[in-house]
């Protein structure tokens, strides 16, 4: 692919949409070391699950557990499942829905949330800093502060009603 198609693609849902493309870019490929570490069976060591309802109980044991829990995720993981939560099947579906109609807007309407600073508070793209970042990943993703302040893109239409 020429690099001046690369250039004109801001996203990997357009790159992988191009029917110019041929094969991976290289800034999406990397090689392996063969000193790296193996990488863990998750069924040995699966993603971490806070209960929700234990974090927020009456009871002083079961909550300092539940908090050990969670910072123990966040610490080794970064991320973690939560389990027995109250928000709604239906809303998190929408949501999905929304993230979806985000994804699926014109590479303009995205790039008015490309932010250029990592503390921006929207940002999307397909690396924190694709300007220095040696291999990118092969995702788009979308980051919004909402502590201490709320942030909400405005498109597509609907998505700050989930948001809040």
């Amino acid at each position: 692919m020429a690099s001046t198609v690369r250039n004109r693609i801001t996203s990997v849902k357009s790159l992988a949409e191009s029917p110019e493309l041929t094969s991976i870019p290289p800034s999406y490929t990397f090689t392996t070391n063969p000193d790296d570490e193996e990488v863990v069976d998750p069924d040995d060591d699966p993603i971490p699950i806070v209960d929700y309802f234990l974090l927020v109980s009456g009871i002083p044991d079961q909550r300092s557990k539940a908090i050990h829990e969670l910072r123990k995720a966040c610490e080794e993981w970064g991320f973690f499942i939560v389990d027995h939560h109250t928000v709604p099947n239906s809303l998190m579906e929408k949501m999905v829905h929304q993230v979806f109609a985000f994804f699926n807007l014109t590479e303009e309407e995205k790039q008015e949330y490309a932010g250029k600073n990592p503390t921006d508070p929207i940002k999307t793209g397909t690396s924190y800093n694709a300007s220095m970042d040696k291999v990118l990943f092969w995702r788009d993703f979308l980051k919004i502060f909402v502590h201490p302040e709320f942030h909400s893109p405005q498109k597509p239409p609907g998505f700050r009603f989930f948001l809040i």
